[in-house]
């Protein structure tokens, strides 16, 4: 058998991409991993705030171009031009380009460069297996109205120009089994499952430092000293938080709703005065949740989404998940070992997942095990390794 020599990726000039830079989100805290593995490697994006996306990227070599004279509240409506921005951003003169991308991203020329893309979703959702969904509810407010006419219009000669662009990319990668499967059935090409990181190594250690007195002191301030749910995350309406309220008030149960976003205020509404459900509506990071998910029965995940980050750190300090069988979920959630699946996103089927979640004994230690392997560390390991095979698979052609 031939021997391979493996490349050395210190020595190869990299350069990363992704959609934009300007809040601090799943893709962007793939893209600091990364960057912090090669920090050194320049990134390209259509929009990046500096006060906005996390403050690791501070001093990093940012290029931006043109789109970035938008405001970060147009984001939403400048696809096209991200895609035709992309589609003339030539990055030939480098050995190997890493995309980060949700949609447009993975449009750039990479020439004769290797072009890995890590898709951190299906298919561009809003034109492929979310399209009716979105239809429905576009998330624009008042703008919906617009946001519907002008997608039904250009939808197919978007989904033409979309499916054009992922065949760029030499190699695709998927954030989960359920992406990967959306990847084969609307782009027909396949991907190499990579989950993201998650910070779970902090997290433990966070889980460590918490006292039994403070543990005592949060639960008796918060539903005196009574048990209760969690849910956090961004209050957007496909995230279906208000399931997760509408269920604890029939079942009369107490829960924490911890985050912020678009729908808080109809959240809060929804909640009316019930006592039972109480609202933390910022939180800085990790440091700061970590003590409630310690105390909390259980975590609750009611949206459709490719992975997960908040219900595996809520699995990383030790809290059952109950979640949708849909999407990423199925990854990272083993009936019976860290959590419960209930199959239709409805208020009753949540209910019924909830009454028997309450009733299951469940191991901290195991929880906090199965949330291990998406650690940052796996992911460096393991993206370094996808990469190394890939360059030298290429190589040996």
């Amino acid at each position: 058998m031939k021997s391979v020599t493996l490349p050395d990726l210190s020595n190869l000039k990299i350069a990363l991409v992704c959609d934009w830079l300007t809040e601090v989100g799943g893709a962007e805290k793939v893209l600091l991993a990364i960057h912090e593995m090669f920090p050194n490697a320049p990134i390209y994006t259509s929009q990046f705030r500096a006060k906005s996306a996390p403050s690791e990227f501070t001093g990093a070599d940012v290029r931006i171009g043109w789109l970035n004279i938008f405001p970060r509240a147009l984001r939403k409506f400048i696809s096209p031009l991200r895609y035709f921005y992309f589609s003339h951003l030539n990055l030939n003169n480098y050995d190997l380009v890493i995309s980060v991308c949700n949609a447009e991203a993975k449009n750039i020329k990479t020439g004769t460069a290797m072009h890995i893309a890590y898709l951190q979703g299906p298919p561009t959702q809003y034109y492929w297996g979310q399209y009716d969904e979105y239809i429905k509810n576009p998330g624009f407010g008042k703008l919906n109205f617009l946001a519907r006419w002008g997608l039904k219009i250009l939808v197919k000669p978007l989904r033409r120009t979309d499916f054009k662009a992922a065949q760029k990319p030499n190699y695709l990668l998927a954030n989960s089994t359920y992406v990967a499967d959306e990847i084969k059935k609307y782009y027909q090409r396949d991907a190499t499952v990579l989950h993201p990181n998650v910070d779970t190594e902090t997290i433990v250690k966070l889980v460590t430092g918490v006292s039994k007195k403070s543990c005592t002191t949060l639960r008796k301030e918060l539903f005196n000293d009574e048990g209760f749910f969690i849910i956090a995350g961004r209050q957007t309406n496909w995230k279906r938080v208000d399931l997760a309220i509408e269920a604890c008030i029939r079942l009369d149960a107490n829960l924490l709703v911890a985050g912020y976003g678009a729908e808080h205020q109809k959240l809060v509404d929804l909640a009316g005065q019930n006592p039972r459900i109480k609202f933390l509506p910022c939180y800085d990071g990790t440091r700061e949740i970590v003590p409630y998910f310690t105390i909390a029965q259980t975590f609750i995940f009611p949206s459709f989404e490719p992975f997960g980050i908040t219900p595996v750190e809520a699995l990383a300090a030790g809290v059952p998940v109950v979640a949708l069988a849909r999407g990423g979920a199925l990854d990272f959630v083993s009936e019976g070992k860290n959590g419960l699946f209930f199959k239709e996103q409805n208020v009753d089927n949540l209910m019924t997942a909830l009454q028997k979640v309450s009733k299951m004994k469940f191991s901290g230690r195991t929880i906090q095990s199965s949330a291990q392997k998406f650690s940052k560390s796996n992911f460096k390991r393991n993206l370094n390794n996808i990469l190394v095979q890939k360059l030298a698979a290429r190589h040996d052609r």
